[in-house]
Order: C-alpha cells, then sequence, then structure tokens
C-alpha cells in the first residue's frame, strides 16, 4: 500500500495531535513539555517547524528554531525567542507516531529541515540528544558538542549535539510517495 508523505507548516489544528505525540514520546523521560511550550517553539520560528502529514494523519513533526551554538531552550519554557542573527538552527524536537516508526519518517524530516537550513543560510544544526538517542543521531552526522552542557531538566544522559549543514542539491518535493514494504529504516 502507498501513502503519500506531506512534509508541510503546522497548522493551528495540529496542536492537540502533537501535544499526544510529544507527551506519548517524552512523558516516561520525564520530558514532556506541554501544549504551550511546544506551540511557543513553533511560533518562534515557523519556518523552521513542520508537520508530517502520510495520508491526512498527522503522522510526526519537527521543532527547530534559531539558537546561538553551544545553547538549548529551556524545556517547557513559553517565551522562547530565535536568535536571528544566528547561523546555528537548533532541532528542539522530533516525533514519529509510535506505530510509524522505523520506517525512515524521521529522516525524512531531517532532510526537510536540512534543506531547509541550507536554503535559510544556517550553517550548523544542533541539538540536545535525550534518552540514550545519541547513536541514532551520530549515524545522521550529528558530533558530540565541545562546552555545551545540557541542564539537569534534560535528564542525565543528556549529549548536546550538532552537525555542518552539508552542501548538498536543491530540496526535494515537499509530498512524496512511501510504499509499506521496502521503506527505508532509521
Amino acid at each position: 500500500m502507498n501513502h503519500e508523505i506531506r512534509t508541510r507548516p503546522v497548522a493551528d489544528g495540529d496542536w492537540d495531535g502533537i501535544a499526544l505525540l510529544e507527551h506519548r514520546a517524552y512523558h516516561r523521560l520525564g520530558l514532556s513539555e506541554g501544549r504551550a511550550a511546544l506551540e511557543a517553539k513553533a511560533h518562534a520560528s515557523p519556518a523552521t517547524c513542520f508537520a508530517l502529514d502520510l495520508s491526512g494523519r498527522l503522522a510526526g513533526y519537527l521543532l527547530a528554531l534559531p539558537y546561538p551554538e553551544s545553547a538549548y531552550p529551556q524545556l517547557g519554557a513559553t517565551d522562547d525567542e530565535p536568535t536571528p542573527t544566528s547561523r546555528n538552527l537548533h532541532l528542539h524536537d522530533i516525533v514519529v507516531a509510535e506505530d510509524l516508526r522505523h520506517r525512515g519518517l524521521a529522516r525524512h524530516l531531517l532532510n526537510h529541515l536540512t534543506a531547509t537550513a541550507r536554503s535559510h543560510g544556517y550553517e550548523q544544526i544542533s541539538l540536545v540528544a535525550v534518552g540514550g538517542s545519541e547513536t541514532f543521531w551520530s549515524a545522521r552526522g550529528f558530533t558530540t558538542g565541545r562546552g555545551a552542557v545540557p541542564p539537569a531538566g534534560y535528564g542525565p544522559t543528556a549529549v548536546y549535539m550538532s552537525m555542518t549543514v552539508p552542501a548538498g542539491p536543491a530540496p526535494r518535493r515537499e509530498t512524496e510517495k512511501w510504499a509499506d514494504v521496502g521503506a527505508p529504516r532509521t
């Protein structure tokens, strides 16, 4: 069965679904922020925050905002402001619905973010890997940052990581077909 994947801007009607996806992904780690904090991050930089639509279903989301290198938003903050002069784009959150994981959808979102970062002139993408996810991020080109130590609020295994935005081809179309069988795995 083929599904249409569309990466699009976050819409007002997405927030209940995004808050639910975020809660399911992070509550067991004690890192769930709640809807108001998520909305604040998206409103700080709408051009770098995306919803993942799979044949009409909210399948995931990504929130990123300009932030100085070696810095990161505080969890739960509702007053996040981007740093307009920063050449660093901080990937704050990426979540794919539990039943759709390991099918390449997170990679799809990350590729879209990388193309967006490149087209907006960002030189670096940073993130805080939580819950032991640094292996996942290392496999995607992120390396451990020097000097940046995430606060205890991100959990005991949090690691600040970053990667240089690679030069590359023009961004892919926002819509593509994806087959259940043979889909790439992340």
